[in-house]
């Protein structure tokens, strides 16, 4: 059982190809130092992941603390969105887009400092987050960007091959996507205003990036209150090709093709493809998505 006095931390052993094993002793130990007890949350899946958080908090921890990338604060912020418990990120994956977002050094034990010394400070920073809701109403709360269109689709592809392992997998889904692209006939309501439109790149970003810092949102805030919504025109495969390098930067939204809106909810419409937020598969469309502004209690 997790107490009032401790601190839960939530290590993923396969972020960043184990970077987190070098990283943890140091943790626990800053934590240590800063009065509170520390119990290190072992699971062995996603599911067993997410649960054990869930219990942390039930438990009445002081604080959850995630080491690892994008995929273990999607799986932490289940437990902790919109409640009374402090949340902490040291950012030790492949991608950190949600750390980088809002704050966090990209240096693992610096970050890790900064939570140490906001816990005995007794401070923390209000952080939005998004909510997303399928036609089920099952909800999955997210930190960064839901992708609802070509990058969803090559999501959705990568998890059905078996080979190759690695990130040659998803290099080779997208050639394999790139080679049927078409545009998707959407519906998006934005604060009950309707549009439709033929497209083929869709995201809500609570944050700016998503992949591993790909600005496809490069103007999120998540502290303002508003999703920014991003959307691309029907583009030919060579077309879309030379605007995804671009996304590094964020200057894809410059290109009359590319349209952004904000909204505090939207809700998104298209027959065959499913949401992918934080990089982790949501479900199929339409999905709503709302921000909740504060929802989180950030250490930083």
């Amino acid at each position: 059982m997790v107490t009032g006095d401790a601190v839960a931390v939530l290590a993923n052993p396969g972020a960043g190809r184990g970077r987190h094993r070098a990283v943890l002793p140091g943790l626990v130990r800053r934590l240590g130092d800063s009065g509170y007890d520390v119990q290190v949350l072992h699971a062995p899946t996603a599911e067993a992941a997410e649960a054990a958080c869930h219990r942390a908090v039930a438990d009445g921890a002081a604080a959850l603390v995630a080491l690892g990338g994008d995929g273990t604060v999607h799986l932490a912020l289940q437990a902790v969105a919109d409640t009374a418990v402090a949340f902490g990120v040291v950012p030790t994956g492949t991608g950190n887009d949600f750390a980088a977002a809002v704050g966090v050094s990209a240096v693992p034990l610096i970050a890790a400092d900064a939570v140490a010394a906001a816990l005995r400070d007794g401070r923390h920073t209000r952080i939005d987050l998004a909510r997303v809701s399928d036609a089920t109403g099952r909800s999955r709360w997210f930190g960064a960007v839901l992708a609802a269109g070509f990058d969803a689709i090559v999501n959705e592809r990568a998890n059905r091959m078996r080979r190759p392992r690695g990130p040659r997998r998803y290099d080779l889904a997208v050639m394999l996507e790139l080679a049927r692209l078409r545009p998707r006939s959407y519906t998006l309501e934005l604060d009950g205003r309707t549009q439709h439109f033929p497209g083929v790149l869709v995201a809500v970003g609570n944050c700016a990036s998503y992949g591993g810092g790909m600005r496809i949102c490069p103007d999120a805030d998540p502290t303002d209150g508003l999703l920014d919504v991003v959307v691309a025109d029907p583009l030919s495969r060579v077309t879309l090709a030379r605007l995804k390098p671009r996304l590094r930067k964020g200057t894809h939204v410059t290109d009359p093709r590319v349209h952004s809106y904000r909204a505090r909810e939207v809700v998104i419409a298209a027959a065959g493809i499913v949401g992918y937020a934080d990089g982790e598969r949501v479900g199929p469309l339409p999905l709503r998505v709302g921000c909740v502004p504060g929802a989180l209690r950030l250490l930083r």
